[in-house]
């Protein structure tokens, strides 16, 4: 007996829903996804970073978003970065002023039941964001960060920028913003496994 089909949702109806609903979801494709709770690690890293670039960009024309910023990637798509960076004047869907749609910097921190869709479907659906610059995944288990920048005189080409140490840097050059590995993993629990990747 075949399953039933998924019920499939317009983007006006997941906005009431998700305007009213107590947790977060995103919206893929007509369906909506409910956004699992961030361990440890992802929570520290999280933080680590938001502080590090909001000291950064304090008095400047950029602010950093944590991830109760719904970015509006496309009609099909909404999702909750785990940050996003701003410069300018916000791009907002509707009068609510709650879904950005031209954020400069997304940064992700994976997690193992996100890690495919971040370095997959998502990455694919945000390059097609044109004010995109950066896009950065960070894992949370080791000391690992990839950081993808686009070409400005080539916007379909990415480069891409692996770091493992503590004392890398990681250089976030549309916004001038430095940020070493070492500030983003302080305080990071990594299990014993993870032990010879670094400890903190």
């Amino acid at each position: 007996m075949a399953s039933a089909a998924k019920k499939l949702y317009t983007p006006e109806e997941f906005l009431a829903l998700e305007r009213a609903a107590e947790y977060k979801s995103e919206y893929i494709d007509g369906q909506i996804y409910a956004m699992a709770g961030a361990s440890y690690n992802h929570n520290t890293i999280t933080v680590n970073m938001v502080i590090e670039l909001g000291s950064q960009l304090r008095g400047r024309p950029c602010r950093v978003f944590s991830s109760d910023m719904r970015v509006k990637v496309n009609c099909t798509t909404y999702t909750y970065p785990d940050i996003a960076i701003l410069c300018g004047e916000p791009q907002l869907d509707d009068g609510n002023l709650d879904a950005l749609t031209n954020p400069t910097i997304i940064i992700e921190v994976l997690s193992s039941s996100t890690e495919a869709y971040d370095r997959g479907t998502k990455f694919e659906r945000y390059r097609k964001l044109p004010s995109l610059t950066e896009y950065v995944l960070v894992a949370q288990n080791r000391v690992w960060v990839e950081h993808y920048t686009r070409h400005s005189d080539v916007p379909r080409q990415w480069t891409l920028e692996e770091m493992s140490e503590l004392d890398d840097k990681l250089q976030l050059s549309s916004v001038a913003c430095e940020v070493t590995l070492e500030a983003i993993y302080r305080g990071a629990n990594f299990s014993e496994e993870d032990i010879s990747a670094r400890t903190l």
